[in-house]
């Protein structure tokens, strides 16, 4: 078995990386992801929000605020899910078909969620009686106009787990029936919140809520969402900062010869004459990237988020760069 497999099925295995890499340099530079390396500032929680159950209110709150960011009105059409991920798999259990198509190349999560899924390009996906897909899409970033996925007419499920640095893609508020979900943890860059979103038509978030239970997200959780999205101006120059560092790291990945295959603000992909060979070479620099099984020549990388971080990076490729002069 390939000891890198393990760092394949999804990002942020440092963990494994240093028991395959144990002479790499510490800390561990993890770029493997796509989480903001900024994350919004924490405030004190009060202890209330650790001590007491979640309230019904506080939770409306929540995704009140939530609703405000994605131009929504009706709190009744979204629902705070403990990450998207857990989402998508409730979903398979809310929406059994025959025909499931999930859009090109994407996340392994859907796979996960309805195994027998076939993978179809846009113009076949739309006979299926359920389609999936990421917008924008993960790994390569591809984006599909939001006015044709609108038209379509069967069950959609639209991932927008990278829409909120890039707004002008997402589908909300006109969804036209479609299921759109929302990540927090990957834009406000604090993804161990575990917190996330699904809008949806009346009867499936009625559906839905009823398998999350009384208490789906924490106090804490509640809080920290609740005072970020609130937090509009800190959101500006979120989305700022993030599309001026995946520009940055499209530029250094040119740079030393790596051809740049698509990305969103939160990552860029790359072609490599030698991907497996410069995804070791990092490993053994102490710099974690996302190889794929399904894509052999390509690795992702996320941005990062200091100038030591860029640095080191840049030293990593520029050597590699010479060695394969």
């Amino acid at each position: 078995m390939d000891p890198h497999a393990a760092l394949m099925w999804h990002g942020g295995q440092t963990a494994a990386a240093a028991r395959l890499y144990p002479a790499a340099p510490r800390p561990w530079l993890d770029l493997s992801t796509g989480i903001s390396p900024w994350a919004w500032p924490l405030p004190a929680v009060e202890p209330q929000a650790w001590q007491a159950l979640p309230s019904r209110a506080a939770l409306e709150q929540l995704e009140f605020a939530a609703a405000r960011v994605f131009g929504m009105n009706d709190t009744e059409q979204i629902a705070a899910v403990p990450g998207s991920d857990i989402a998508i798999r409730l979903l398979a259990r809310l929406l059994p078909a025959d025909r499931v198509a999930i859009l090109g190349q994407s996340y392994a999560g859907y796979r996960a969620a309805w195994p027998e899924a076939r993978v179809l390009p846009f113009d076949k996906a739309g006979n299926a009686d359920l389609m999936i897909c990421a917008n924008p899409n993960n790994p390569d970033g591809a984006v599909i106009e939001a006015r044709k996925l609108q038209r379509l007419r069967n069950i959609r499920i639209v991932d927008e787990a990278f829409a909120d640095a890039m707004p002008e893609v997402s589908m909300l508020p006109h969804r036209n029936g479609a299921i759109v979900l929302r990540s927090f943890g990957k834009f406000f860059g604090l993804a161990g919140v575990r917190l996330g979103f699904v809008v949806a038509n009346k009867p499936v978030i009625r559906e839905l809520r009823g398998l999350l239970g009384d208490w789906p997200i924490s106090g804490p959780a509640i809080a920290i969402g609740t005072a970020a999205y609130c937090d509009r101006a800190w959101q500006g120059l979120q989305r700022h900062r993030l599309a001026q560092g995946s520009v940055r790291l499209a530029a250094l990945l040119a740079d030393h010869g790596l051809q740049d295959a698509g990305g969103t603000a939160n990552f860029r992909l790359c072609h490599a004459p030698d991907a497996p060979g410069l995804f070791t070479h990092l490993c053994r620099a102490g710099i974690l990237v996302r190889p794929f099984i399904d894509r052999p020549g390509q690795l992702r990388l996320g941005i990062p988020g200091t100038e030591t971080d860029w640095t080191r990076l840049e030293t990593a490729l520029l050597s590699w760069s010479k060695r394969n002069d």
